[in-house]
């Protein structure tokens, strides 16, 4: 099967994104299309980018951009988990993609965004312009939090079945994109 890496984007302390990072990943592992990991970045701990060459050389100095690279380049697809933060993605997002530059290509992703009124919507399609310069496909189908109606008072994720119906809906589209996309890895 293939591999679906559902990357978790806030580092933040008292962040909520490993909480709907779990929810989606244990919601992905039980549709079955996908053997499911997932990568936290607050984990990760990956340092302000702090390579000397260009990640389009795949040249890696540090041993965590050598470890980092292992774990997207062994990766199908994926899917972020993200907040919205001041009307865009997080920083350690971004800084995580641009570690890398080859590892990412020809993958299909997909997004688990959050946020008060937005859901972080504004910061998926900030990061689409991000991705698809990548050569990576956003699936079309999203999964959309909107903190102030789907959290409950201990802040953990409600899940309704409008919720649970968007995230089978992405991973269909995902599962289409990653056998699709296959062909265009082994190609390149």
């Amino acid at each position: 099967m293939p591999l679906l890496k559902v990357i978790v984007a806030s580092t933040r302390p008292g962040r909520i994104g490993r909480g709907i990072g779990d929810w989606f990943a244990g919601h992905a592992a039980e549709h079955g299309g996908f053997d499911v990991e997932i990568v936290d970045l607050a984990e990760v701990g990956l340092p302000f980018l702090d390579e000397p060459e260009h990640a389009s050389t795949g040249n890696y100095v540090h041993q965590h951009s050598k470890e980092w690279s292992a774990t997207i380049g062994e990766a199908d697809a994926f899917v972020f988990v993200m907040p919205e933060y001041n009307y865009a993605f997080s920083a350690p997002l971004k800084n995580a993609i641009d570690f890398l530059y080859y590892e990412w290509r020809y993958k299909p992703v997909g997004f688990v965004s959050y946020g008060g009124m937005s859901g972080g919507l504004r910061a998926v399609q900030m990061m689409k312009q991000v991705v698809t310069t990548l050569r990576m496909v956003p699936a079309g189908e999203a999964v959309t939090v909107f903190t102030r109606r789907q959290l409950d008072a201990d802040g953990r994720l409600t899940v309704d079945e409008g919720l649970s119906a968007s995230a089978t809906g992405m991973l269909d589209e995902l599962g289409q994109l990653t056998a699709a996309m296959s062909a265009m890895r082994s190609a390149s």
